[in-house]
């Protein structure tokens, strides 16, 4: 933990916020360079990913899954469309919504992509001995998991 010592002196060394907010971005442009070869970015990944589940999916089933809005979500399902990994269908029994699947070049691409992004992953965490990577996962999983309890 930061000393009151060392925040009274301005550093950002040890404060949490500045240590999480760099570890992401680091993370975020390691698993970008990871994804440029099967061209697809984080945020599509992490489409592909929902849409692969065995539950068929509409548009805004996925944007609330993934915490996107709608609009977000239209210009996503667009882009992974127009490059032929996913395709939409109207659902047999609602025509208002539009049913997003994968196509085989879509699971190819989810299917190389994760392998990478996984990858990148790993190698972000190689600093960190096996267990304290686990523990660091463990810990931020908590956080994030972390349910308000009223106090």
């Amino acid at each position: 933990m930061v000393s009151d010592r060392e925040a009274e002196a301005g550093s950002q060394d040890g404060r949490l916020g500045h240590l999480l907010r760099h570890a992401q971005a680091r993370l975020a442009r390691k698993s970008a360079e990871a994804l440029v070869p099967y061209g697809v970015d984080g945020r599509e990944l992490a489409v592909l990913v929902v849409v692969a589940g065995e539950e068929r999916l509409s548009q805004a089933e996925v944007a609330g899954r993934l915490g996107v809005d709608r609009t977000t979500m239209v210009a996503l399902v667009d882009g992974l469309e127009d490059h032929g990994l996913v395709q939409r269908r109207r659902s047999p029994r609602d025509r208002r919504r539009n049913i997003v699947r994968l196509t085989d070049a879509g699971l190819a691409c989810l299917e190389r992509a994760e392998a990478a992004r996984r990858a990148a992953e790993r190698r972000f965490l190689a600093p960190l001995d096996e267990q304290a990577a686990t523990a660091l996962l463990r810990a931020l999983r908590m956080l994030v998991d972390e349910q308000p309890t009223g106090k």
